[in-house]
C-alpha cells in the first residue's frame, strides 16, 4: 500500500515541481512586464532599456539556467 498523500491525483513532490515551475514562470513573465513598463515610463531609450533588462533580469536568469543545465545533463 502506498502511503503518499495525493493532491489532485499527484504526489506531493510532483505537485510541488509543477506548481513551482508554473508559478515561477508566471512571476518571471510579470517581472518582464514590469521592467518594460519601467523602461517606457522613464523614457530610457533603446540602450537604457537593454541595460535595465540585463541588470534587473539577472535574478531569474539563474533559475532558467539551472533548469536548462538539469535538462541537458539529464538530472530531473
Amino acid at each position: 500500500m502506498d502511503n503518499e498523500v495525493l493532491i489532485f491525483g499527484l504526489t506531493i513532490a510532483e505537485f510541488e515541481k509543477i506548481s513551482l515551475t508554473v508559478c515561477f514562470s508566471a512571476l518571471i513573465i510579470y517581472m518582464l512586464f514590469i521592467i518594460g513598463n519601467l523602461a517606457r515610463e522613464s523614457k530610457a531609450g533603446k540602450y537604457g532599456t537593454v541595460w535595465m533588462f540585463l541588470a534587473l533580469g539577472l535574478g531569474f536568469i539563474g533559475f532558467v539556467a539551472k533548469a536548462l543545465i538539469q535538462k541537458f545533463m539529464g538530472i530531473e
